[in-house]
């Protein structure tokens, strides 16, 4: 038998370098298309993110994009959202700023982290006509109308929980329409939030003006919360009267003591506010 003859070592090589360079063609080919890939192309993929949320006439790149319209998943539109992305989110961490300029809704703020549930909000500022916030808002108490302005200076969220959060929510002209006594107006109420290890305490106020006179202290955790405060009109009215009758007992001067535990915090004493 003829005697095989191995090809030449350099053949071989050869063709490893070419295998080698289509690979990282392929490689540098990818990073382009995600280092410029349009935000219009990416919208498609990231709709299970967006909790119903649809963007429309979406520009720019995925880093670097615009909206001309957000609509709710109730089919409210919020108005234009243009975004920044850290294109560090290619290593797993997402840095993101959102600017949302409606008529009826604005939103600003910074995202960090992995994905909105387990993330550090900071310079979070919104202010939303809560009639544009749809009837996902409807409570049992009643449905909420009004202006409501969030600030938070930071938010740090685990498993969409805030571990420590500085917040305050100023409700303007509050109002709730209720199923029995119809729409009741409170004036302008403020809630002050601190959290740290995960315990949230808060303080709920009237501004010294208003139909409601309010003072209230709140404690959230995972496990329990726990709502006390005092209420009454500030002038003689009696629907909102009744109202605050069906919330706790009414003393002889017209004062209605609130006292709401769950949780863990039914079997636990009550605390100092």
């Amino acid at each position: 038998m003829p005697a095989q003859v191995s090809p030449p070592l350099g053949t071989g090589l050869k063709h490893w370098r070419i295998a080698l360079a289509a690979f990282v063609g392929l490689l540098l080919i990818g990073f382009a298309l995600l280092w410029f890939m349009p935000a219009r192309w990416a919208v498609p993929l990231l709709a299970g993110r967006l909790n119903g949320l649809q963007l429309h006439d979406v520009s720019g790149l995925l880093w670097q994009g615009r909206a001309g319209q957000v609509v709710s998943a109730t089919g409210t539109p919020l108005g234009p959202l243009e975004w920044t992305l850290d294109r560090r989110a290619l290593l797993g961490e997402q840095h993101v700023r959102v600017d949302l300029q409606g008529p009826r809704v604005q939103l600003h703020g910074r995202m960090d982290g992995r994905n909105a549930a387990e993330a550090v909000w900071t310079d979070v500022q919104m202010r939303a006509d809560m009639d544009a916030l749809g009837p996902r808002l409807n409570l049992p108490m009643g449905r909420p109308r009004g202006v409501l302005q969030l600030t938070a200076n930071r938010a740090q969220l685990h498993g969409g929980w805030p571990v420590v959060l500085d917040a305050r929510i100023h409700w303007q002209d509050a109002t709730l329409r209720t199923p029995h006594q119809g729409e009741l107006p409170l004036g302008d109420l403020t809630l002050s939030l601190r959290g740290s290890n995960g315990v949230v305490e808060g303080h709920l106020h009237d501004d010294g003006n208003g139909p409601l006179r309010i003072d209230g202290r709140l404690q959230l955790s995972p496990l329990a919360w726990r709502f006390n405060a005092v209420a009454a009109p500030r002038q003689p009215a009696p629907a909102l009267q009744r109202w605050l009758a069906s919330f706790g007992a009414v003393d002889a001067d017209g004062v209605t003591h609130i006292q709401y535990k769950g949780g863990l915090a039914a079997a636990m004493p009550e605390g100092k506010s």
